[in-house]
């Protein structure tokens, strides 16, 4: 049990489980406030453009509530009447989510791999003799193994 206990702290305490774990509780912070933005920004004017749609309460009923009832003006009013709906507004909503959160997350990507491009390689500092292929130095004029003249 020891062996066990040990080995979950090796692993718990690796970089980049500690790194996934931040990354995630950001992004689980960082989703709220998109959703927030997409639910309380963006979608109002939308709505208004297109016809003062409140997208939240945008759905269609597909069962009534237990008192037959099948108009309602809210989500929320036709669930607690029983109703069983399909929240089109509310699936919008998720989907304009996902797409600013993914394209926020292209961006950083982005960001990050530019950050991390690798160093470009080191000028060589010897070549290949053309009579029996040992490494010399560049300025060599004379190969030291096989003592050809080099041009």
């Amino acid at each position: 049990m020891k062996g066990i206990i040990n080995e979950f702290k090796t692993f718990i305490m690796r970089g980049n489980v500690i790194d996934m774990a931040v990354g995630i509780i950001i992004g689980g912070a960082f989703t709220k406030i998109v959703n927030s933005m997409v639910a309380d920004i963006l979608m109002p004017p939308l709505g208004l453009l297109l016809g003062k749609v409140d997208f939240s309460n945008w759905f269609i009923v597909l069962r009534p509530g237990a008192d037959g009832v099948r108009e309602f003006t809210t989500t929320a009013a036709a669930q607690e009447a029983g109703a069983t709906t399909l929240n089109v507004g509310l699936f919008l909503n998720a989907i304009i989510s996902f797409l600013i959160v993914g394209f926020c997350i292209f961006i950083l990507i982005k960001a990050i791999n530019k950050l991390n491009k690798p160093a470009p390689a080191a000028a060589p500092t010897t070549k290949k003799c053309p009579h029996c292929c040992s490494d010399i130095a560049l300025e060599a004029t004379r190969c030291p193994h096989c003592t050809s003249e080099l041009k």
